[in-house]
């Protein structure tokens, strides 16, 4: 299936994944153990540090409570 996204859309999806991958590493997770952690396929979670997947609400969540973080420190980050 071809990416649909602009151009626009990737970049951000791209710097989201770049936090979560940030704030993943710090917390000292793999990302099998992390995947693990949140009931996330591993796939799914290189999908979204690549900035490959356009996440759901909950998975958002998901990840917010695996890093112990609320989801608006999750969305904190500078897109380029």
């Amino acid at each position: 299936m071809k990416n649909t996204y602009s151009r626009k859309d990737r970049k951000y999806l791209q710097a989201f994944g770049t936090r979560v991958r940030q704030l993943r590493k710090e917390a000292g997770f793999s990302q099998e153990d992390f995947a693990l952690e949140v009931g996330l396929d591993r796939t799914y979670m290189g999908g979204v540090e690549r900035g490959e997947r356009n996440l759901a609400l909950l998975n958002i969540r998901k990840i917010a409570e695996g890093l112990h973080i609320s989801p608006g420190q999750l969305l904190d980050f500078p897109v380029k």
